[in-house]
């Protein structure tokens, strides 16, 4: 390995191991708090909590773009040493994110209503996630807000900050929701209001961080002039339009991960919660090779910012994508191992109930084929972003819920609950193929 390339393996690690660090603590909470009720004894409370999440997937994810499009942009504004940039960046994100905080609150109750006469699933699993959804949903502006603070401190280079939030956030929901759902009288409805109070902490914590760190940054932020110049259309007219691609693309994930939960739901409440125990163990992956698809976010948008000819043609980003492609390969081969030797006692971890053991034992093989088949989606989804190629992502997604939704058509005359499993993989397998062609003969060849 040269030395360009040991240099450029440094800088990976230094921004990818933070992001790590703290992505391991996102799964967690979501198995603790299934683990929470699942030793409770309490079915129908998984359930409750999956389509809960579902719900805030539906709104939440409609809004990632907060996160991505902030990222990108950033790295590349810093890329170009314009700091005045990076400033209004930041400033149209939380703005934009306070917004969309006011609309949820605004159609809270349609929209629990109308999703979950929708949704296939008991009442008393309906009852459980309504109530839930009415808990988490004032942390509604710390939650976008945060999206918009991480995608900043990504592009600024800084994982570190993230990390801090991240992992404040997550420990101070596994200790709330473990104390409220055990020692108090809420019961399980205790995971929802440890979220709550972990989100209002996180928020907090960024807060302190950015105006610590980046006091010339708060300072323009607070400037009433630049607020209104950062607002006007020909400033935020690009971010804007990149959003628009990102939210069509964040509506083909919800129509994925809405579609299997509402999938699972149908096959009745033991299904669903095996649906949802065996999600939490994949995101576990996801959210760790997610630090290497970060570190793609910042450093392809920084070093392919001044690029001439494309990003494609820029020596230090396709190195860039050499060994992050090393890396994403490595961790899927790693937790494709992991789940396939040791798949039922990790699904033992969250549930001993009996019935959802030997449920889950069916679909281990597909637990074990998923990290690798998505290693490569992550990876270029870090890369593309990077690069702010809106129109290579959403058209990538679109394609991966048509994999996932003809899949599913296809198999669902065999009457096999498999037919789920091949869908998402599938969706997997596109989102993968589709990225690695475009990188070679798409729309980064320049």
């Amino acid at each position: 390995m040269d030395l360009q390339s040991k240099a450029l393996n440094r800088e990976i690690l230094k921004l990818s191991v933070p992001s790590i660090l703290a992505n391991i603590t996102i799964p967690l909470v979501g198995i603790v708090d299934t683990a929470i009720v699942g030793h409770l004894g309490d079915l129908s409370a998984i359930g409750g909590i999956a389509i809960g999440t579902m719900l805030f997937d539906l709104l939440y994810w409609n809004f990632g773009f907060l996160r991505v499009s902030t990222a990108g942009m950033t790295a590349q504004a810093y890329g170009r040493h314009d700091s005045t940039a990076c400033t209004r960046l930041l400033t149209q994100s939380l703005t934009t994110a306070l917004s969309a905080a006011l609309l949820i609150y605004l159609v809270q109750w349609v929209f629990v209503t109308v999703v979950l006469w929708f949704t296939p699933c008991s009442e008393v699993v309906a009852d459980f996630a309504r109530r839930y959804f009415f808990i988490r949903v004032w942390a509604a502006p710390a939650t976008l807000s945060l999206m918009a603070l991480k995608g900043w401190f990504i592009g600024m280079q800084n994982t570190i900050a993230p990390m801090i939030t991240d992992i404040v956030v997550n420990v101070v929901n596994m200790a709330a929701s473990f104390f409220l759902a055990v020692y108090t009288l809420v019961g399980t409805l205790g995971v929802a209001w440890g979220t709550l109070i972990a989100q209002l902490t996180g928020l907090l914590t960024a807060v302190v961080i950015l105006v610590a760190k980046y006091r010339p940054t708060v300072r323009q932020m607070l400037d009433r002039e630049f607020f209104r110049v950062s607002m006007q259309w020909q400033q935020i007219r690009r971010l804007m339009a990149m959003n628009g691609n990102l939210f069509v693309r964040s509506l083909c994930f919800m129509v994925v991960y809405v579609g299997y939960t509402t999938i699972a739901a149908s096959y009745g409440d033991t299904e669903l919660a095996v649906s949802t125990i065996l999600m939490k163990l994949f995101m576990f992956f996801s959210y760790f090779v997610d630090g290497f698809a970060y570190a793609g976010e910042a450093l392809s948008g920084r070093l392919g910012a001044m690029a001439e000819g494309g990003w494609h043609k820029n020596e230090q980003v396709r190195r860039v994508v050499q060994l992050l492609f090393v890396w994403a390969t490595a961790v899927g081969l790693l937790f494709s191992l992991i789940y396939g030797l040791a798949g039922t006692p990790l699904i033992s971890l969250m549930t001993d109930e009996p019935a959802l053991l030997q449920a889950s034992e069916r679909y281990l093989l597909w637990l074990a084929l998923m990290p690798i088949t998505s290693a490569l989606a992550f990876m270029w989804d870090g890369i593309f972003i990077g690069a702010t190629a809106d129109k290579a992502v959403r058209n990538c997604m679109i394609w991966a819920a048509v994999g996932f939704v003809l899949t599913y058509l296809c198999l669902l005359p065999t009457g096999s609950t498999h037919a789920l499993y091949a869908a998402y993989f599938m969706h997997l397998f596109v989102r993968a193929v589709y990225l690695s062609i475009d990188w070679q003969y798409g729309s980064l060849k320049g």
